[in-house]
């Protein structure tokens, strides 16, 4: 059983996408959930993020969950919107190093690109943006895991 983590800063806009994208591809032996690491808990996604994955035929009921010790010992590969994100995992963390990576540093192995821009606040074309590399790296990432 493979268990993805996507971890993000509020769980609202980008790691709900990636989530929904990955979930909707209804993988086998793969199971799929999200978090922020400062999240609160029980916040929808954000209003654009939600109508861009309607626009993509895409249905995720989604409520907010702070990132735990509990979530993070779950997952067997624990994705990050960003640098940032990881580092606050693995300093708090430290025995999660080897399962946490950037979602771009595991699927292009990108020493130098390893964030995706936050949306939140921004326009639905910025969240359109967002959907848009978070649906072309889980394709790369479908297809790494399936190596």
């Amino acid at each position: 059983m493979i268990r993805i983590l996507f971890v993000c800063t509020g769980n609202t806009c980008r790691s709900p996408m990636a989530e929904a994208i990955l979930k909707n591809k209804n993988l086998p032996g793969v199971e799929v959930r999200s978090a922020g690491v400062y999240a609160s808990a029980g916040q929808g996604a954000s209003m654009h993020a939600s109508h861009i994955l309607v626009e993509n035929d895409i249905v995720h009921n989604h409520r907010s969950k702070p990132l735990t010790k509990e979530e993070m010992e779950w997952a067997t590969h624990i994705f990050t919107m960003t640098q940032g994100h990881k580092a606050v995992i693995i300093s708090g963390h430290p025995n999660m190093i080897d399962k946490t990576f950037t979602l771009k540093e595991f699927v292009l192995d990108d020493k130098y690109d390893r964030d995706i821009i936050d949306p939140f606040g921004g326009s639905e074309g910025i969240y359109r943006e967002t959907f848009k590399e978070l649906q072309d790296l889980i394709e790369k990432l479908v297809m790494r895991l399936q190596e």
